[in-house]
């Protein structure tokens, strides 16, 4: 009996490791979110961290800030989603398609 927790508690290990692995690799994958129809890009990195924003020249006069203000905010949403798609990618590699409970987050 205890050799099966045992056996158990090696593998949460491993897939532990595994994650730690995944999130490394999260930092180095690139999104692009775009909205405008590519007049305003955001860069990120696997976990959505921002590492760039570029917005088109014409958006910078002054009567588009309501525009640029609102496809910043589009462009965000869609760099984000992105990022969080590929983490779930990343992470359904680890966990074999496991689906872990909403809330639940790996490492522990």
């Amino acid at each position: 009996m205890f050799g099966n927790i045992g056996d158990m508690m090696k593998q949460a290990q491993k897939m532990q490791a595994k994650m730690a692995e995944v999130q490394e690799k999260l930092t180095t994958l690139e999104v692009e979110g775009t909205s405008g129809g590519g007049l305003v890009n955001i860069l990120a990195d696997g976990q959505g961290t921002i590492k760039e924003v570029k917005i088109d020249p014409s958006l910078l006069d002054p009567k588009e800030g309501e525009v640029l203000e609102d496809l910043l905010v589009a462009a965000l949403h869609d760099t984000q989603k992105k990022a969080n798609e590929k983490s779930a990618e990343e992470m359904q590699k680890v966990t074999g398609g496991l689906k872990l409970p909403g809330g639940m987050k790996l490492p522990f």
